[in-house]
């Protein structure tokens, strides 16, 4: 806090590729400038935004207003819905590109890391995994609408101010890839319940929420479960090597691989869109 406003200082950690951030910090700005509230680097006078501090990478960065949901409820997933939309909209005519380095071809070197121990965790899991990769890499679609998406539209990576969504933050896995893809990681991060049983309420207003303002394709809404299916398996995997590999000292909360299996399994279930409460 200070007297001219408040900020956000980033110091960023080894996860986050240095040679990653000049496309990060110019897509926040980028999207802010185009009216999405996301957090917007500041400059210094010589131009540049990025820093040196403390020996790593640094921004500092406007502050939103706002508090992730901690019971989301189908209001929140219809604001979600339209806010997506307009964040996609708002990024089409972004100058830069980074591949989504958490996409498909990374899932089999994943696989590879964590399969000799994967039984660990729960018997049967390398066989189950290795299968639905074989689907995955059979089936993945390869000609849906492509745009620059967050990638990582988790609930605590959004801010709502009462029912109104207040901003994006979090942009350090956004990338160039279907445009659905950001849909496939809503429907799992916001549309399951602590049961993890799917709600197709919330499911539905999101996905017309998100209608509203861009329409879907039929292309991408055939390819939902798949995209889905690969969503799942994504933070599964990734879930899962942290599990295996954190040490028990280390001061970082291992979240539960296995959340993503249920819904995995959902997904394999879905026969169309009426299933994700579309007609």
């Amino acid at each position: 806090k200070t007297d001219q406003g408040t900020f956000i200082l980033t110091l960023y950690e080894k996860r986050v590729d240095p040679a990653d951030l000049p496309f990060f910090l110019n897509l926040m700005e980028h999207l802010a400038g185009q009216g999405i509230a996301a957090p917007t680097p500041i400059k210094g006078r010589d131009g540049n935004a990025l820093r040196r501090l403390g020996g790593r990478p640094a921004a500092l960065f406007t502050f939103l207003d706002g508090m992730w949901p901690r019971r989301i409820n189908p209001d929140h997933c219809a604001a979600l819905g339209e806010g997506v939309a307009r964040l996609h909209l708002a990024a089409a005519d972004f100058a830069m590109s980074r591949p989504n380095a958490r996409s498909l071809a990374s899932w089999r070197p994943l696989l590879d890391a964590v399969a000799g121990r994967a039984d660990e965790v729960k018997a049967g899991l390398a066989r189950e995994l290795t299968t639905e990769l074989e689907d995955l890499e059979a089936a993945w679609p390869t000609d849906l609408p492509l745009g620059v998406i967050h990638a990582d539209l988790f609930p605590d990576n959004v801010f709502f101010l009462g029912p109104r969504l207040s901003g994006f933050i979090d942009f350090y896995f956004a990338c160039t890839d279907f445009l659905a893809y950001d849909l496939a990681v809503c429907l799992n991060a916001w549309c399951f319940e602590s049961q993890r049983t799917f709600n197709v309420t919330k499911a539905r207003r999101m996905l017309t929420g998100y209608r509203r303002v861009r329409a879907i394709t039929d292309g991408e809404l055939a390819a939902l479960p798949m995209l889905a299916r690969g969503s799942a398996i994504r933070f599964l995997l990734t879930r899962l090597y942290d599990w295996l590999n954190t040490p028990p000292d280390a001061m970082v909360t291992r979240k539960d691989p296995l959340e993503f299996l249920e819904k995995l399994r959902f997904h394999r279930t879905v026969k169309g869109p009426g299933d994700y409460g579309l007609d």
